[in-house]
């Protein structure tokens, strides 16, 4: 089984970020074999594999494929790891905390070093699983970033305003962006007038759901969105791909206009309030739309096998929706950090030290065999998964000699 957990490097890598660590004989997705040196958080150097001098730790990653570090856009930490029980799951903020939790180290682990989730309030719990969730994301610090949405579900009328002060308290509590299903509201154009009016009041993102099935409404959003100095996406509009292919092109080509953001979900929905199914990511982009790609439901009933790998995300988009493997990886890294306002990440210095160590030699090989990983959070390694594979003897007499462990470099394992 492979083995994940949040961990030093074996040669006893610095335990703080300041700390000098150089990642030795790494291979980029250019081909390049390099050294890289980090220190204080940030990529200080790169070099030819040899060159740079290293007054602190090292770390052999000869085998790696050293990539930027994936972000999760779109979460669900509140109600993560809730599958499977013999019955409804336990909405104390205890629980709550340790599910969200277990749930970024998961993660993190596959290699997320940021996370946004969707967090539900209002009705009887009124604010107790976001302060969950914050209380989740004060235990993590500097293994992950994880950043609350403030999800309410009616905002219009009598019966939504209650949830609409607790939206902007939320946001006062420390909620990351704001956000919610406008299509569950008796009245959407309102619910999403009054998310983004909240936004632009508090300075914070917008993150809403929506199938993304109707055009008029898809419409109204991109129009009202188009005024907003904040960041908006959308997701995981699997309806976009159900419309005609007219109305598609047209919607696609709003949202563009008006910078909204898209984050479709590989594998699988969310909530239970979406159809099955993914957003059309190529239209999108060839309208010229940012599009993430996220994991949604983390093994709750929305999605009972979600496994909230974003190099799954990836390699579902190549082999699914046809996109290169670069664009693909994008998608879960560069384009997820910039619809979730986080800086850009390079192997470059001067960079943000937010990367990730897989075995292989290139990208769609470690999309489709990543079982080995290393993550390095704030120039640090914060988590390691280890794989091996090993086969028995062949019953085939005088047969050519088999391998008892896979390669390395081929099969993903160490």
């Amino acid at each position: 089984m492979p083995d994940s957990r949040p961990r030093q490097p074996d040669d006893h890598a610095a335990d703080a970020a300041g700390s000098p660590l150089t990642l030795c004989g790494a291979r980029l997705a250019d081909g390049r074999v390099v050294d890289v040196r980090l220190c204080g958080g940030r990529i200080e150097a790169v070099g030819t594999a040899g060159s740079l001098s290293s007054p602190g730790a090292r770390l052999d990653l000869r085998g790696h494929l050293l990539l930027p570090a994936p972000a999760e856009p779109h979460a669900h930490s509140d109600t993560a790891l809730t599958a499977g029980g013999t019955g409804p799951a336990s909405q104390h903020p205890d629980a709550i905390q340790r599910r969200a939790t277990e749930a970024a180290l998961l993660q993190l682990g596959h290699g997320a070093t940021a996370l946004r989730s969707h967090v539900r309030i209002g009705g009887i719990q009124g604010l107790a699983a976001l302060e969950a969730v914050l209380q989740a994301r004060r235990s993590l610090r500097g293994l992950v970033d994880l950043a609350p949405v403030a999800v309410p579900r009616l905002l219009t009328g009598v019966a939504g305003a209650g949830d609409l002060a607790m939206l902007r308290d939320a946001v006062k509590m420390g909620a990351g962006a704001v956000g919610g299903c406008p299509d569950l509201d008796p009245d959407p154009t309102g619910y999403a007038e009054a998310v983004l009016e909240v936004a632009a009041e508090h300075g914070c993102p917008v993150d809403l759901h929506t199938d993304g099935d109707d055009p008029v409404r898809l419409a109204r959003l991109a129009a009202m969105a188009g005024g907003m100095r904040q960041k908006v996406t959308l997701g995981p509009c699997a309806g976009l791909a159900r419309l005609p292919g007219g109305a598609a092109a047209r919607a696609a080509a709003q949202l563009a206009t008006a910078g909204v953001g898209v984050t479709c979900l590989p594998q699988g929905g969310c909530c239970g309030t979406e159809g099955r199914g993914t957003a059309p990511v190529r239209l999108l982009r060839e309208a010229g739309v940012r599009v993430a790609a996220g994991s949604g439901a983390l093994r709750d009933p929305a999605n009972p096998v979600g496994r909230g790998d974003p190099l799954e995300a990836a390699f579902l988009l190549a082999s699914q929706s046809g996109l290169r493997p670069e664009d693909a990886y994008a998608a879960v890294s560069a384009d997820a950090r910039r619809v979730m306002g986080l800086p850009e990440v390079r192997v470059e210095a001067g960079f943000p030290a937010e990367l990730l160590a897989v075995r292989g030699e290139g990208l769609a090989g470690a999309l489709s065999l990543a079982y080995s990983r290393i993550v390095v959070h704030r120039g640090r390694v914060v988590a390691r998964t280890s794989a091996v594979r090993e086969y028995c003897d062949s019953e085939a007499d005088g047969g050519p000699g088999l391998p008892r462990q896979g390669r390395p470099e081929s099969t993903g394992g160490p």
